[in-house]
Parts: structure tokens; C-alpha cells; sequence
């Protein structure tokens, strides 16, 4: 089964560690990503780019609606994701709990990935 690991973290947080820290967390997520593409975990994934950088589409009375930034105002931002597969929620889990930014108040949101044959 395919579990989709949404990888949060405040980036006002994010901006005042120290660039050694950051840099530290880094290479850590390297070691991470090498690690469970060695074990045949890792499917696909990507660090994504602040939410200054985002926009929102919606649709309002028919026409497109843009937003600058994030889809909700949260203290959390998406900052990348991790799409791996698992035996089970127990391993997916396993591997969440081994992503550097949690110990320096990052949250994972762990989600089953529904199959195509499960539609």
C-alpha cells in the first residue's frame, strides 16, 4: 500500500534556526530519502517552495478565482511530501517518525493513498 507522508512545519520557525542547523536537518533528510530508497520504501517526493510562492485556484459563479498564497490559514505549511511504500500503517509510520524536522517542531501527516483498483 502507498502512504503519502505531508511534511508541515512553520516556516516563520523554519527562517530563524541557524543556517548550520538548517544545513544539519538537510543533509539529514539526504541520509533519510538515500535510506528508504535502499530499502525499496521510496516512490517519489519533493521539498517544495515557501508559500510566498503559492497561488490558490478556486472557482467562483464559473470564473477562476486566484489567491495569492496557501489554500487555508494555518500555522503549519506544506513543505514537501514523501510518497513511500509500505506492508502497513504501523511502517508507514515507522518511517514518518524518522524525519528530521520533527524534533525541531515539524509535523507529519501520514495518508493512505487510495489505489486505482479501489475506486
Amino acid at each position: 500500500m502507498q502512504y503519502l507522508l505531508l511534511c508541515c512545519f512553520d516556516e516563520t520557525q523554519w527562517a530563524q534556526l541557524p543556517d548550520a542547523q538548517k544545513g544539519q536537518i538537510m543533509q539529514e533528510y539526504d541520509e533519510f530519502i538515500q535510506s528508504i530508497v535502499k530499502s525499496g520504501h521510496f516512490r517519489g517526493g519533493a521539498q517544495l517552495h515557501p508559500t510566498s510562492m503559492a497561488i490558490t485556484v478556486r472557482q467562483q459563479h464559473g470564473q477562476r478565482l486566484l489567491t495569492d498564497g496557501p489554500f487555508a490559514e494555518t500555522k503549519e505549511q506544506l513543505g514537501g511530501y514523501h510518497l513511500v511504500e509500505c506492508q502497513n500503517l504501523d511502517e508507514a509510520l515507522t518511517l514518518a517518525g524518522r524525519i528530521p524536522t520533527l524534533r525541531v517542531g515539524g509535523a507529519i501527516e501520514v495518508r493512505p493513498v487510495v489505489q486505482a483498483s479501489e475506486r
